[in-house]
């Protein structure tokens, strides 16, 4: 069984072409900007949403207004696939299925059973990872690899995540002579010394990455950060001029 927190059908911004997005609860880091932080424990956990309260007095039966919202539920590979399997008349030849979180490889043998169930239903599948973990028997199944390598310097990145990033530097390398197409991608926050500069000169020198790409950061994690009872973070929306600046160092191959 797996935590999942949520399947979102009908997605385009988990890869190529029209995918389902499963979201795995659990993460080993610690990100201070998560947009997902509803992901991050490997535990379920209650949102709360005071404002939507209509004082009906039947929490303990659970909440029809949307006050308090379960993050988590258990689910077997056969009940994910089957979810999946909804949306696999609309994949065409580009789409599929993207496992994301949270972070799917802290769940491999669930994962790993998911990844076959969906290649024998002939469904693409890409994962969406820190690269904290290395599973060279999970990676090769994959038609693609999103990774994010967010800060060059071990110790900032240690600051802002909670791990330093050595680990996943070292598996950035042993994924590439797997021969799996990977995406690379950084979320750009300007409150932090990122070295993008160093970042895309070292994916540009893996043969693999088909893709460098930056993802502004974004406030969509404040209202769950607060429906978790987290303070808000203390980041901002990077300026339209900063991204500019920072096209430089994105590239497609």
């Amino acid at each position: 069984m797996a935590l999942i927190t949520d399947i979102r059908r009908a997605s385009f911004h988990d890869g190529e072409g029209i995918r389902t997005t499963v979201f795995f609860k659990g993460c080993p880091l610690r990100c201070e900007w998560c947009h997902n932080p509803e992901c991050i424990s490997f535990e379920p956990q209650i949102l709360s949403y005071p404002e939507r309260c209509i004082g009906c007095g039947m929490c303990d039966k659970g909440c029809y207004a949307g006050a308090k919202v379960r993050c988590g539920r258990e689910m077997s590979p056969e009940e994910i696939v089957s979810e999946i399997l909804l949306d696999k008349p609309y994949y065409g030849k580009d789409g599929g299925v993207t496992f994301s979180g949270g972070e799917p490889m802290a769940w491999k043998e669930e994962l790993s059973r998911l990844v076959d169930m969906c290649r024998d239903e002939g469904i693409g599948c890409a994962v969406e990872t820190s690269l904290i973990y290395y599973d060279e028997e999970i990676f090769r199944k994959l038609d693609m690899v999103m990774a994010d390598l967010k800060i060059w310097d071990s110790q900032t990145h240690k600051r802002y995540t909670g791990v330093g990033n050595e680990r996943i530097i070292e598996n950035f390398k042993r994924l590439d002579k797997l021969g799996v197409p990977i995406v690379v991608r950084t979320p750009v926050i300007p409150e932090i010394e990122q070295g993008i500069d160093h970042i895309s000169e070292f994916v540009k020198g893996l043969e693999n990455v088909k893709k460098y790409e930056l993802l502004p950061y974004h406030p969509l994690g404040q209202t769950k950060r607060t429906a978790l009872g987290l303070e808000a973070d203390k980041f901002t929306v990077p300026q339209k001029n900063y991204m500019e600046e920072l096209k430089k160092y994105v590239f497609i191959r």
